[in-house]
């Protein structure tokens, strides 16, 4: 909901029950064979179904924020749209880092459940894990395929030759579930589905809008290894080999990532999917978490990522906790 600047544009919500009245019929005398009259709903649960209106009010001048108690900085006060109350944008937990479009509603009213259990089956369903029957193909590094080179030059040229590294899952399975655990719990209290892929939905912009000749620029090209490593490190997720990360949630800044384990420069973790979509279709987007994807010459060819319905872990990397530089790699 837009903040609470002005009183001719503020609006307040209102529920009502839907229900009608109407007169009562006169009782007649119960028979033993007549069927038990039915319960009631409660008044709170009636309240809790009910739906909501949306009618003008006079004047939100003296909302303060729930949290501070102050009135101050009215262009970053939130007003929920179920009851009412003020919230500033830094002091609702978690943070709201834009202002939202359309309706918003506090922690309290979303009654959002942050955290939910997942068997093992229901992780295996929920990231599509393949099952194999054969053995498992052990995947060594390309560095480890290739015969070592004496170290020659200076220690600048060696740095610029430095290859992608996969990651290396934890080796204990209940460790992994956990992993993968906390994911499915994270990616479901925010409504998404899990995809390791960037998809193309209608309406949004197709698959043939994804070329690296669109980049302004050029677009880098990886190498033999690094493309070995890439192809690897997929085949690993496919089996349920996740990276050793774990989403954690947080309540300033949200859903989190952090290393579960020892992690080496240069590893790849994972790549950014999410739904592709025009730059000029997202330019008033409250999505925290969209990537560029292509900068294009023309700007009406520039694509994003938009990770608010479909994603991975890589959505909670990027969010608004990341104030560092990071290497994202992206797939056609």
């Amino acid at each position: 909901m837009a903040p609470a600047i002005s009183s001719s544009s503020a609006k307040r919500l209102i529920r009502f029950s839907g229900s009608l009245r109407r007169t009562e019929a006169p009782r007649l005398p119960s028979s033993p064979l007549s069927p038990t009259p039915k319960k009631l709903k409660s008044m709170e649960e009636v309240m809790a179904r009910a739906r909501y209106a949306v009618v003008d009010q006079a004047d939100y001048g003296s909302v303060s924020c729930e949290q501070c108690g102050s009135g101050d900085r009215p262009d970053e006060l939130l007003l929920c749209d179920k009851c009412d109350k003020g919230f500033h944008m830094k002091c609702v937990r978690p943070i709201v880092v834009r202002v939202p479009i359309g309706s918003w509603l506090c922690p309290k009213c979303s009654d959002r459940r942050r955290v939910r259990s997942f068997s093992q089956k229901k992780i295996i369903d929920f990231f599509r894990i393949k099952k194999c029957c054969d053995k498992k193909d052990k995947f060594s590094s390309p560095l480890d395929t290739r015969k070592r080179r004496r170290r020659s030059g200076s220690l600048v040229l060696h740095k610029k030759r430095r290859r992608l590294l996969p990651y290396i899952p934890s080796e204990d399975p209940a460790r992994r579930l956990k992993q993968m655990g906390c994911l499915a719990s994270a990616l479901t209290a925010l409504q998404m589905e899990f995809s390791d892929d960037l998809t193309y939905m209608p309406r949004m912009a197709p698959r043939s809008a994804n070329q690296a000749k669109f980049e302004s620029g050029g677009m880098q090209v990886l190498s033999k290894e690094d493309t070995e490593t890439l192809e690897q490190c997929r085949a690993m997720c496919k089996r349920g080999e996740c990276p050793p990360l774990i989403v954690v949630f947080d309540s300033c800044e949200g859903f989190t990532v952090e290393a579960d384990g020892q992690i080496k420069d240069m590893t790849f973790i994972a790549e950014y999917t999410g739904d592709v979509d025009y730059l000029k279709n997202r330019e008033h987007d409250d999505c925290d978490s969209m990537m560029t994807l292509i900068l294009a010459t023309d700007p009406s060819k520039s694509l994003l990522v938009c990770p608010d319905k479909r994603g991975n872990i890589a959505r909670f990397i990027n969010g608004i906790n990341n104030h560092t530089l990071a290497t994202v790699f992206f797939q056609n």
